[in-house]
């Protein structure tokens, strides 16, 4: 278990001396995973920003736990993946069971040639104090950021060209003013709440247990979800491993049950045995139980305050899409950010945030109801066609889809966003304008990480220019010939049954727009649209 001590003690900043309130370019608020990752990716940029939070070390429990290929790509392009990969439980594989049996297994991740996993497990205590291990080295690098803990916004002001914060610290309240504010203070966000915003959405009645517990078990590296287990009659239960022989268990218990009653190691240890058997010796470490809603914000951009990860959405723990969808807000809000700060785009591209993550969101909170839904049946009814559902998927592979243990977290594609140029039949739907780049494997290397933080021109058997700048921004080209990789999977990817084409690529890796072949006159236009030009 890793050792809370404080990671980012508080320290007197000079800011507290100054008769005047200090204005910095951005702000950011909360220090878990989603804040530091914007954090973290503005300062990569040479963004100068400041991250304020309220405590001065990781999380207690490990939370959040399954990240995504996704968000492990993000990371490596923030110059931190493998930290994570490398501590983490790698896995790929989903077993369901109904009763004793098993239904049917499926595999996130079946074809070779991506450089990340489907997924990892890994408790948020380590995933955090990765974050603030980058955080340091950049500041050792003289990047632009600066971690203040103990640091507690009390007072938000916004205005029209800037925003008014209060912070209390061990010695006294300062002043500060911010061009802007991206709020990550999470679920219960005292931002969201100083501003009168509220949540629209369903709030759940079912309760669940949360029990992390250390054992040394043979158990595969694989998730497991239980409908109806002998050793939880009725409800549901999860089985994940992570890494130092920690193991998290999710027991749904009802609606009418008293949490803390449930919480006690005297009622939590029979259900732990009951489930794993009398001769398993293991420990508690961290026990919760919860409820949970599927809402967010009708708008995640408030003026010069933008709000990132669950202080603007919230979803149900199945299908870990709360942590993953959070950081793949802050991958599409940076760039963005950056360019209107600059002056190389309009600050309308800041609505195209909005957008694209309200659309995401809606995304992960109808999967995420849908789970809910099935999971917890509501009547008599819902239940037998979940039970008939789960007993046909054991032979016909047509019911499968209908079982929904928690549709596990995808990369979000923006299909329809204003930012997305043009496209071509020609070339694979699967890298088609909105979805971000799939990776395959090179010569030397990866795709993904030859990809990302400006524009770029992706030119596979097609002829480009070295340079081309349009609008001030300069987009960086990248040349592959197919005979030079060691697979066909770039093929299959981004050609499909063309010879060659011509992809834009934006920061974030997303795919602008494409082509079977350069013309500089529709690059512009398409790199135009990307930055929300008319």
């Amino acid at each position: 278990m890793l050792d809370r001590a404080p990671l980012y003690p508080y320290r007197r900043s000079p800011d507290q001396d100054s008769k005047t309130a200090v204005r910095h370019p951005v702000v950011v608020v909360g220090a878990g995973p989603v804040g530091l990752t914007a954090a973290i990716d503005l300062a990569q940029q040479d963004v100068p920003v400041v991250v304020l939070d309220d405590n001065d070390s990781v999380g207690s429990g490990s939370r959040a736990i399954c990240f995504a290929k996704r968000p492990l790509e993000i990371l490596d392009r923030l110059g931190c993946g493998d930290s994570f990969v490398d501590k983490g439980v790698t896995w790929n594989l989903g077993k369901v069971f109904f009763g004793r049996r098993q239904v049917y297994q499926f595999d996130l991740l079946p074809e070779d040639g991506h450089k990340r996993p489907a997924f990892i497990n890994l408790q948020q205590y380590y995933f955090e104090q990765y974050l603030v291990e980058r955080l340091r080295r950049l500041e050792e690098r003289a990047q632009p950021i600066q971690l203040r803990g103990s640091n507690k916004v009390v007072s938000v002001e916004p205005g029209q060209n800037s925003v008014k914060l209060i912070i209390e610290t061990p010695e006294g309240p300062y002043s500060l003013e911010t061009d802007w504010l991206i709020a990550c203070d999470g679920a219960s966000s005292p931002i969201r709440g100083m501003m009168g915003i509220d949540f629209v959405g369903r709030a759940f009645e079912d309760n669940f247990l949360i029990a992390d517990i250390v054992m040394k078990a043979d158990f595969p590296t694989e998730r497991r979800f239980w409908f109806n287990p002998p050793f939880n009659r009725g409800q549901s239960a999860l089985l994940h491993k992570q890494p130092d022989n920690v193991w998290r268990i999710d027991l749904q218990l009802g609606r009418d049950i008293d949490p803390e009653e449930q919480q006690k190691p005297a009622n939590v240890i029979p259900r732990v045995r009951a489930m794993l058997g009398d001769t398993v010796n293991f420990k508690l470490e961290w026990v919760s139980v919860y409820t949970f809603q599927c809402r967010r914000i009708e708008q995640f951009r408030h003026g010069r305050v933008i709000f990132a990860g669950d202080s603007a959405h919230q979803v149900s723990p199945f299908g870990a899409r709360g942590a993953n969808s959070g950081l793949q807000d802050t991958d599409n809000l940076c760039w963005k950010l950056k360019l209107v700060m600059e002056s190389k785009a309009p600050e309308n591209l800041l609505d195209s945030y909005d957008v694209e993550r309200t659309q995401a969101a809606d995304e992960n909170i109808l999967n995420s109801s849908r789970s809910t839904d099935f999971i917890t049946p509501k009547s008599e009814t819902s239940r037998l066609f979940r039970n008939a559902v789960l007993d046909l998927s054991e032979e016909l592979s047509f019911a499968r889809p209908l079982v929904n243990s928690g549709r596990l977290s995808v990369p979000s594609v923006h299909d329809g966003s204003p930012l997305n140029g043009p496209d071509t039949p020609r070339l694979p739907v699967r890298t088609r304008p909105g979805v971000p780049a799939v990776d395959a494997p090179l010569k030397t290397g990866w795709l993904i990480d030859r990809l990302g933080n400006q524009f770029q021109l992706l030119a596979i058997g097609a002829e480009v220019p070295d340079r081309l700048e349009v609008e001030h921004i300069k987009i960086q080209t990248l040349r592959i010939e197919p005979r030079d990789c060691p697979t066909a999977a770039l093929r299959e990817r981004y050609l499909g049954k063309s010879t060659s084409a011509v992809y834009l690529v934006r920061p974030d890796q997303h795919i602008a727009a494409r082509w079977v072949a350069f013309d500089q006159s529709a690059v512009r236009a398409a790199l135009r649209t990307a930055i929300g030009m008319p």
